[in-house]
C-alpha cells in the first residue's frame, strides 16, 4: 500500500547544507515525507530534491535576514499548505574566554543562534496555531544547560534558547503544539572545522582552562562518539511520541553530564533553602 505524498508530514529544517540538518533532511526524504530544505545558499541543498521534486522545496534562508524568513515561510505555505515540524538547526559556535570575547563576534553569535531562531519561529507559529498542531524542535547543545570554559558566549546563546523554549511551551502546548530542545554532546559533524569561530586565548591565567579547551575542540574533531544519522533518527522518533519530552540530550556523554549537573544543582539549591525562605516578609 502506497502513501499519498499529500498525507505525509511537512518538515521545515534550517541549516540543511551540512551536519545535523543535512542528515535529518536526508532521512525525511528517504521516508517519503515532505521537506522544506533551507540553507544560506540553496544550491547546497538542491540535490535533496533529486527524484523527489514534488516533495522537496529547496530555499535560500539566512535566519538573520527577516525578508528571507518571510519569503521562505510564505513559499512553504503556498507549496504544501502546512508545516508540521520546524527544526531550528541553523547556527554556529564561538569560543573565547569571557574576558577576551570580541563584541562583533558575540553579537553575530546571538543574531544567528538566538534572534534568528526567535524570528523563524514567530513566522511559523501562525500556521501551526491555525492547524492546532505542530512540533518545534530547537537544536541547542549540552552547553545550553552547562557552561564550559571557553564557551561562555556560545553557552549563553543556547541557554537563551532553552529559557525561551520553556516559556514558549507553556503558551503553545494548549494549542496542540509541542516544543523540544535537543541538546547534543560531541558528534561527528565536523562542527569544529566548518561552524566554529574562535578568539585565541592570549591571557596566561586562562591557558589551563579555556585555552586548553579551545585547543582540544578542533584537535578531537572527527573522533567524537556521536553519530549524526542516529541523532536524526532520534529527532524523528520525538515527533512520533504522544507526549514528547521538553529535553532530549543526545549521546551518552551528553546525557550523563546533564543528569549529573542537574542532580548537583538540585542538591545545592536544597542546601540553601533556609537562606532562601528567610528572604520573605515574616508571616
Amino acid at each position: 500500500m502506497t502513501t499519498d505524498a499529500n498525507d505525509t508530514p511537512v518538515w521545515l529544517i534550517t541549516g540543511c547544507s551540512t551536519g545535523f540538518g543535512r542528515e535529518l533532511a536526508k532521512l525525511i526524504v528517504d521516508r517519503g515525507w515532505r521537506l522544506i530544505a533551507t540553507a544560506r545558499d540553496k544550491s547546497k541543498v538542491a540535490d535533496l530534491a533529486d527524484n523527489a521534486q514534488e516533495r522537496v522545496l529547496a530555499l535560500d534562508l539566512d535566519v538573520t535576514k527577516s525578508e528571507q524568513i518571510e519569503a521562505a515561510v510564505a513559499a512553504a505555505k503556498a507549496t504544501f499548505g502546512r508545516i508540521d515540524v520546524l527544526v531550528n538547526n541553523a547556527g554556529y559556535g564561538y569560543q573565547s574566554t569571557v574576558e577576551e570575547g570580541e563584541e562583533a563576534e558575540i553579537r553575530a553569535q546571538f543574531d544567528a543562534n538566538v534572534f534568528g531562531l526567535f524570528a523563524i519561529t514567530r513566522a511559523v507559529l501562525p500556521i501551526m496555531r491555525a492547524q492546532r498542531s505542530g512540533h518545534i524542535i530547537n537544536i541547542t547543545s549540552v552547553a545550553g544547560l552547562i557552561g564550559f570554559p571557553g564557551s561562555g558566549y556560545y553557552a549563553a546563546s543556547k541557554h537563551a534558547v532553552e529559557g525561551w523554549s520553556d516559556a514558549l511551551k507553556t503558551e503553545v502546548e494548549p494549542l496542540g503544539i509541542s516544543v523540544t530542545c535537543v541538546e547534543p554532546g560531541p558528534f561527528r559533524t565536523d562542527w569544529a572545522g566548518r561552524s566554529l569561530r574562535q578568539t585565541a586565548t592570549a591571557i596566561a591565567d586562562y591557558q589551563q582552562t579555556a585555552g586548553a579547551r579551545l585547543e582540544s575542540t578542533k584537535k578531537n574533531s572527527g573522533s567524537q562518539a556521536g553519530d549524526p544519522v542516529r541523532a536524526g533518527e532520534a529527532m524523528i522518533a520525538l515527533t512520533q511520541m504522544d507526549n514528547p519530552p521538553r529535553h532530549l540530550p543526545l549521546g551518552k556523554w551528553g546525557h550523563d553530564n546533564v543528569v549529573a549537573d542537574r542532580r548537583t544543582r538540585l542538591e545545592q539549591i536544597e542546601g540553601v533553602r533556609e537562606i532562601s525562605v528567610s528572604a520573605d516578609f515574616p508571616s
